[in-house]
């Protein structure tokens, strides 16, 4: 190979990096579901989801970016947990509620109907509905997961009066 074809190629690969990553970067996020004050997860610490026994209200004065929202966290050590490795602790399905999504629908979800599963935050829309969801997990979440690239680019649900 002659140093013009080398060339050729290593910019043909760079320029195929920076259209995946321009093509499945932050623009390619969903809007998230916020509360009526702008929050997301009704502004509780995303990463207390996963190591407390409930969720934790976060403070105003411990917030991090994220795909253009601002997530809110109860401890300097959950912010920084979540900064390191943010996909981890964002909710599925940019917060929506998860049983609705396998019925085809993009729903508000309430910050205390929630469940983990297999490492990943799972929202639904209220406690009864989460009761409904987990009597079938594995089958709710294969529709979801099915109906998911057709909703993501919908506007977010809007918040309700309640929550």
């Amino acid at each position: 190979m002659t140093a013009k074809t080398l060339i050729r190629t290593a910019l043909c690969l760079v320029m195929l990096g920076l259209s995946i990553l321009t093509l499945t970067g932050p623009a390619a996020a969903g809007e998230p579901f916020r509360d009526r004050e702008g929050r997301p997860v009704g502004g509780h610490d995303v990463v207390s989801y996963h190591t407390e026994d409930v969720p934790l209200e976060g403070l105003e004065s411990l917030t991090a970016d994220h795909n253009g929202v601002t997530w809110y966290f109860a401890t300097e050590a959950n912010r920084a947990l979540f900064v390191a490795d943010p996909e981890r602790y964002v909710p599925a399905y940019d917060g929506h509620c998860a049983y609705a999504l396998a019925d085809g629908r993009k729903v508000r979800s309430d910050p205390l109907a929630y469940r983990i599963v297999d490492g990943v935050l799972y929202m639904n829309f209220s406690p009864s509905v989460q009761a409904r969801w987990e009597q079938d997990i594995p089958g709710y979440l294969e529709r979801s997961e099915a109906n998911w690239p057709a909703l993501e680019s919908a506007p977010a649900a809007r918040p309700g009066r309640w929550f």
